[in-house]
């Protein structure tokens, strides 16, 4: 049984499909005998979906390796049209790994992508056309995965009650792009839709969480429309940089969280350990007092939000004469809303973004409804007595 194969020919002779299960259980080790002898038996019976199993079971051990490309291209390409189109792209994509040439990778892929009907199987031609994608990226095709990704997504986009293993192609290769171009807005919405479709535990190894959790972590950090890291703080993959040398990174995005430019300040002598954030530290800078003054304006009751100039340089640590430019920053941002009073200096907030809260500013929320609750409370005692009168 051959090892290699030519992906280049459409068309491949009609195999004997029985002569060629014999000679695979010749040219093989004894411990994948059996498989071929499933194959022959399923084959024969016309048991599709029961030999769809078993060949990812023989795909899948270990032994197989060298053997997989022959009996994809030759066995189940006898037959593909009746498997199930989506468990075919899976298998094709599993064995198209062991293909180290990239301009034969490239073609197994493209010519499999060529035998699968968009309009019959939409979910297995956006899988195996992110797969391609991610292939070329591989390569260093950016313009490919570009043109490929963005065919996937324009048929994605259409269907509903989709495969997670689908939508996580998509994302996977979508997240992967953005960041071979340092987009980290895009890089960081498309890394936590890919994390929605599996099972970081399961599915990524140790090494695989650490750096999705670190790249999230700069992303966030560095994407100047990211100012509320709520749904990364609370997800898991955080957890992957505890105990490591980069568990700081994991601190800082609390730190943002909370605005606190103390304990920002504190940390940027660590920033030398990620020179790209080094590199950005003015915007960082800027970034951190934008947080700041988030958390200004969240501390401050409902009736207490016509600020100075004065006391927001103050309490986010900036020079007065920048103040106001901070402000039409976070205006345009949409992190706050209100309006700037140029001659008396006063900036009257009535809406601040909303976020996911650590510990102690859940526990200042709760200061602040108890305080509402007692005034609520002396309100009803005040007025208790006429009510009963003029009843």
């Amino acid at each position: 049984m051959a090892t290699e194969m030519s992906v280049d020919r459409p068309k491949p002779q009609k195999i004997d499909v029985d002569e060629y299960l014999t000679l695979g259980i010749s040219a093989t080790p004894a411990e994948l005998h059996p498989f071929f002898e499933s194959f022959r038996t399923l084959h024969s019976r016309k048991l599709w979906h029961q030999l769809t199993l078993k060949l990812f079971e023989f795909f899948d051990h270990p032994l197989s390796r060298p053997y997989r490309v022959d009996v994809f291209d030759k066995f189940v390409r006898d037959f593909e049209g009746r498997l199930n189109q989506l468990r075919l792209v899976e298998m094709g994509v599993k064995v198209a790994v062991e293909i180290d040439n990239p301009a034969t990778h490239i073609t197994f892929l493209t010519d499999l992508l060529s035998r699968v009907n968009t309009e019959k199987a939409p979910e297995a031609h956006v899988l195996l056309l992110a797969r391609l994608a991610h292939a070329k990226l591989l390569y260093g095709d950016l313009e490919g995965t570009k043109a490929d990704t963005e065919k996937a997504w324009s048929i994605l986009d259409e269907l509903s009650g989709v495969e997670n293993s689908v939508n996580a192609a998509y994302y996977h290769v979508a997240a992967d792009y953005h960041k071979t171009k340092a987009e980290y807005g895009p890089y960081y919405r498309n890394s936590l839709l890919y994390l929605a479709c599996v099972d970081p535990a399961k599915d990524l190894t140790q090494e695989d969480r650490l750096l999705r959790a670190h790249d999230l972590a700069i992303s966030a950090l560095l994407g100047d429309s990211i100012y509320n890291f709520g749904e990364l703080l609370m997800h898991p993959i955080l957890d992957a940089l505890d105990h490591t040398a980069h568990d700081w990174l994991k601190k800082l995005l609390f730190i943002f969280n909370e605005g606190n430019i103390g304990k920002f300040e504190a940390l940027s002598p660590v920033f030398t350990h990620e020179p790209i954030l080094q590199e950005h530290f003015t915007f960082l800078r800027q970034k951190i007092c934008l947080m700041a003054l988030i958390e200004s304006v969240f501390k401050r009751g409902a009736y207490d939000r016509t600020m100075s100039f004065q006391t927001i340089a103050a309490e986010v640590r900036l020079p007065l004469d920048e103040v106001e430019h901070l402000l039409m920053k976070a205006l345009s941002l949409k992190l706050i809303r209100g309006s700037l009073d140029e001659v008396d200096k006063k900036a009257h907030i009535t809406w601040v973004q909303p976020r996911v809260l650590s510990r102690e500013q859940i526990g200042q929320l709760a200061q602040r409804l108890s305080a509402w609750g007692e005034k609520l409370h002396k309100v009803e005692e005040r007025i208790a007595p006429e009510v009963l009168v003029n009843g």
